[in-house]
């Protein structure tokens, strides 16, 4: 497992299509099991897949996504994907931070991925970039068993 004391950040290219959300949970996956990072797997598939689903419907044209995995110093891991509109995503505040605790309309189809992104991240926000925005979220690192 790398050493929380340096950073380590992995960059992956994904396409501006639906296809990227089943890649982006198999990259996020592998990506964690290999290095043995301690942290929830699903949770991390789960939230990477809401943020490129996210990217892939609110963003128009055809340029990639870029989806960043990185290790914080805090032992954590950080999952960030960045897309080409500058445009705030909905549910987030000016300073980039999770508004208050929206409930989606029961019938509504959509409107559940920040609010999962919220409760089920130990932070999360965006921050603009040079060439659109980053949407973030981070993961705590779980704690191992303790061997008999």
């Amino acid at each position: 497992m790398p050493d929380p004391s340096h950073a380590a950040t992995w960059r992956f290219a994904l396409p501006h299509t639906t296809a990227a959300v089943p890649l982006a949970r198999a990259l996020i996956r592998n990506t964690l099991a290999d290095i043995g990072a301690p942290v929830d797997g699903d949770t991390a598939e789960l939230l990477t897949a809401e943020l490129v689903a996210n990217a892939v419907r609110h963003t128009a044209g055809d340029e990639p996504i870029e989806l960043v995995v990185e290790l914080v110093p805090t032992g954590g891991w950080q999952v960030e994907v960045h897309d080409q509109d500058p445009n705030p995503p909905g549910g987030l505040d000016s300073l980039g931070r999770p508004e208050g605790p929206k409930r989606p309309d029961g019938l509504a189809e959509g409107g559940r991925g920040l609010l999962l992104i919220r409760t089920l991240s130990a932070d999360a926000g965006y921050r603009p970039t040079p060439y659109g925005k980053a949407v973030w979220f981070v993961l705590p690192p779980m704690e191992r068993p303790e061997e008999p």
